[in-house]
């Protein structure tokens, strides 16, 4: 526009006729910038653990509802984590949904996280998955048992202490726990609740325990029979294999195990808050619980039916404080690398 304008500067009339037109198209460029400045400001970006059926169903289901676009990243909690801290001076996320609501009660702690205490529905959430101040709220959990191969598996275990036998040597695995914030809440869940716990771990490790990337490379190695059975194997992970016809069946030891709560929270940084409360009451409605039961994980809200798995109260559960549990858990996961190195 500007070298047509320099070409024909020499006609006054061409000029006047030229600038107005300039002035119009100015006018159209203004309001296509404006427009397109509002599309951008309606993209939600979330930073979610997954799982990833789940958050892709969640997106589209929330999208086509609201109208607002999601812009989703996926990985594990300790890769969003890394990310959040990475872009702490140029925030990006606007939301986070972590595997461990210890981790997320530690970005309450560092002051990452903004209260929604209006949220729709969050009464009809476990309250022991949330924060009381409104910060995050438990929204989905999944128990962690011992998920093993049934074609390989004779006799299945009934307790940790059943996979120190002869029959499973150098045939167990865990999660790596500085890949898998669910493992990482077993270990401190698992060695807070019991006393003989980090015994209990030393006669794994003499038994050939193998520490086996995250949550999928290790359910991964049983269903394919390398391995026969996983320590805090994560349950909506176990009960998907076997629908889809893998031979693999999960346990939950009866002396009782971890229930590891998924968070959802708003980050102080958002740009977008109102699309971000928007996102949490989503998560937290019934049509989003209807999501996490289909996807074989335990509702934050009670009344939701679960689908094909064992429901809440069928469970046999370690009692765990989660409130202040991030620097506990660093102090396990030490001893715990220790342990292996």
């Amino acid at each position: 526009m500007k070298k047509r304008r320099f070409k024909l500067w020499a006609t006054a009339g061409i000029l006047l006729t030229l600038a107005l037109a300039g002035c119009g198209n100015k006018q159209v460029e203004d309001q296509q910038q404006a427009s397109a400045k509002t599309q951008e400001e309606q993209v939600l970006t979330v930073y979610s653990a997954g799982p990833d059926g789940l958050a892709a169903n969640i997106q589209q289901a929330f999208e086509e509802k609201t109208g607002i676009k999601v812009e989703m990243f996926q990985g594990t909690t300790g890769k969003i984590l890394s990310r959040l801290e990475a872009e702490k001076n140029n925030p990006v996320a606007d939301i986070v949904v972590l595997a461990s609501v210890a981790s997320m009660d530690g970005l309450k702690a560092t002051d990452q996280l903004q209260s929604y205490t209006d949220a729709e529905n969050k009464k009809k959430i476990n309250p022991t998955w949330s924060d009381g101040e409104g910060y995050y709220y438990g929204y989905s959990a999944s128990a962690l048992g011992i998920a093993y191969n049934t074609k390989n598996t004779k006799l299945a275990p009934t307790d940790w202490a059943d996979l120190a036998k002869a029959e499973w040597q150098n045939k167990i695995n865990i999660p790596d726990p500085s890949l898998s914030g669910s493992a990482v809440d077993f270990l401190f869940g698992y060695t807070e609740a019991e006393k003989t716990a980090w015994a209990t771990l030393d006669t794994w490790k003499n038994n050939g325990l193998q520490v086996n990337g995250a949550n999928k490379e290790a359910l991964d190695a049983v269903i394919t029979g390398e391995k026969n059975a996983t320590i805090a194997g994560v349950d909506y992970m176990a009960y998907k294999a076997k629908a889809d016809g893998e031979p693999v069946e999960i346990v939950y030891p009866k002396s009782g195990t971890v229930v590891s709560p998924r968070a959802v929270g708003i980050l102080k940084d958002a740009k977008h808050v109102e699309a971000a409360k928007a996102y949490v009451d989503f998560l937290l409605s019934d049509e989003g619980q209807k999501l996490v039961a289909d996807a074989y994980l335990l509702p934050g809200n009670k009344e939701i039916a679960v689908k094909n798995r064992a429901a809440l109260d069928e469970i046999p559960q370690l009692h765990v404080e989660w409130a202040g549990a991030e620097a506990k858990q660093l102090d396990v996961l030490t001893r715990f690398i220790e342990l292996f190195r």
